[in-house]
């Protein structure tokens, strides 16, 4: 044996030992991967083993109630949101009218206002003694509810038309960015063989946006299924009241998670249609040169049709809640030095803060390792982090709270048996468990901003900073982080945002005595004291404007 292959053989024989040792970054995709996953897991275990089955009694009581009204509340808004969001952007993207360059910005506005806020200032719009049914009674003499006819406010309906104007932003974004990425010469084609608008719409323009439409009705859907506070305000019975109403009344934690496992199903099945209506609907740009849509100029009458058609949406998505919360938020002044809301707005900062920074990092961290690694571990693993977002708060309340309070008191009872000291609740007993709900459902959002950013760097910056001796820590902060900055930023404000908004999942996991802007609005109207509930709804209406701000700046 020569002196070469001795020396070759404890190299190689490195080489093999390296190659089974798992790195950091794979480690760290299995960590955040497992934490993801383990809420939805510890869901379906609850479910398949509840100390007490009520199943049976759910199937022939509650459960078909419960999915009836989901399936009809789900199928309502996404027709809703499909319609006005597809309409509009055909509109803005095809269409010269008075105010179009507005609009086009001012339709994303009702992304900003909660659903609940909008549940809120709807009723207290509309209601008996609300402005609009005050001045009808002026106008034509009424004297009391018995001389006239009004509809029902706290209803699906106003639950459909509440939802349908605060989510439809999804669709309406996804759409306008399928319409301007069409090409003119189809368009062009279409008009030489006479289609008229409504031919080229429905033959060319929409069946070329389909995948982006269903993506975003999938989005409106799964939002629909996730919101309490709107459907509880309205008195609609859906799957997610239905989980509060057998954990927190009945005080039956199976059968909480056999619902939650009915709504996963349905969740899933809504990720599969988005899913493969994207696989099927696959369209190729032929031509060498993309030419962009003109838009054509209305006039006559078409022109403020157009402009009222698009400022509709606007109007009752962001002006008409934001107005009603703001002219109570202006009549209760001394609501905004309440000690209570003050304690709310430092406990907001403080774990929508942490979570946005926790989110983040492990995002790029993911990201990073797929990236520069080279294992197959942590690119299978990636996408497995998305599932967070998809699953509602409070099936995701169910998931990490029965756990954590079981390890809580595992702890709580070790340390007293060793120490003598008891430490109480350390997990569910602080904001730990909040924190990492959040960190859960709002992964895919920070993970989809670093995967975004990270792919715009070229990789031959990395590997020159790694040729000059820098280890992979060092590359990421000195040649990645200064290129990412902006995106970073941005990722934070909107896991931020995310967090200020999120209800179900912060009732479900608060600690006692601990509410924040979200929680504080909720239980205020709940009372209906609409006064008390304004100034923590305008400052979370405050905080969805910075995020509606930087998405359409992204998407210009």
């Amino acid at each position: 044996m020569s002196a070469t292959d001795t020396t070759a053989q404890p190299a190689r024989a490195l080489r093999a030992w390296s190659s089974l040792v798992p790195s950091p970054w794979s480690l760290g995709s299995v960590v955040i991967a497992a934490t993801v996953l383990a809420p939805i897991l510890a869901v379906v275990w609850i479910a398949m083993f509840p100390s007490d089955n009520i199943w049976p009694h759910l199937i022939t009581t509650t459960l078909p109630r419960y999915l009836r009204a989901t399936a009809i509340l789900m199928a309502s808004v996404g027709l809703l949101a499909a319609v006005v969001g597809t309409g509009t952007a055909w509109m803005v993207c095809r269409y010269e009218f008075p105010g179009r360059r507005w609009l086009e910005w001012l339709l994303l506005m009702p992304l900003a206002i909660p659903a609940y806020v909008g549940a809120y200032a709807l009723v207290d719009f509309l209601e008996y003694a609300g402005p609009v049914q005050t001045v009808l009674r002026e106008i034509f003499g009424w004297t009391s509810a018995r001389d006239y006819w009004f509809p029902e406010i706290r209803s699906m309906g106003a639950a459909v038309l509440v939802l349908g104007a605060a989510l439809y932003p999804y669709v309406y974004l996804l759409a306008r960015a399928a319409f301007r990425e069409q090409s003119g010469s189809a368009e062009e084609v279409a008009q030489s063989l006479g289609a008229g608008a409504l031919g080229r719409f429905f033959r060319v323009g929409l069946p070329l946006a389909r995948p982006a439409i269903a993506a975003g009705v999938a989005i409106v859907m799964m939002e629909t299924v996730n919101d309490f506070g709107t459907v509880d305000y309205f008195a609609v019975q859906t799957l997610t009241t239905g989980i509060f109403s057998v954990w927190l009344q009945s005080g039956n934690a199976g059968g909480a998670a056999q619902i939650a496992c009915v709504v996963l199903m349905l969740v899933i099945v809504l990720v599969t249609l988005e899913k493969s209506s994207r696989r099927r609907m696959r369209y190729f740009n032929l031509s060498s040169r993309h030419r962009p849509v003109t838009r054509h100029r209305l006039t006559g009458a078409a022109r403020p049709v157009a402009t009222l058609i698009c400022a509709l949406p606007f109007l009752c998505g962001f002006v008409l809640p934001a107005g009603v919360i703001l002219g109570h938020a202006l009549d209760n002044a001394s609501g905004w030095s309440d000690p209570a809301l003050i304690e709310a707005m430092r406990n907001t900062l403080f774990v929508g803060g942490i979570a946005a920074l926790i989110t983040v990092a492990g995002g790029i961290f993911l990201v990073y390792g797929v990236r520069l690694s080279g294992r197959r571990l942590p690119r299978l693993l990636l996408p497995v982090t998305t599932i967070g977002y998809a699953a509602p708060g409070a099936v995701l309340g169910i998931g990490i709270l029965i756990p954590l309070s079981g390890l809580d008191h595992a702890l709580a009872d070790s340390v007293e048996n060793l120490t003598g000291h008891n430490i109480g609740l350390v997990l569910t007993g602080s904001a730990f468990a909040l924190i990492l709900a959040y960190c859960v459902r709002f992964f895919a959002i920070a993970q989809g901003a670093a995967e975004a950013a990270m792919g715009r760097v070229p990789p031959n910056l990395a590997l020159a900073a790694r040729s000059l001796g820098r280890t992979q820590g060092q590359t990421l902060a000195a040649v990645y982080y200064p290129l990412i900055r902006a995106s970073v930023a941005s990722a934070l404000l909107l896991v931020f945002v995310d967090c200020v908004k999120e209800l179900p999942a912060t009732l479900l996991l608060r600690p006692f005595n601990f509410d924040t802007l979200a929680t504080r609005v909720h239980e205020q109207a709940s009372l209906e004291n609409i006064g008390g509930a304004a100034p923590p709804a305008m400052l979370v209406i405050l905080v969805g404007l910075c995020a509606v701000g930087l998405l359409a700046r992204a998407n210009k």
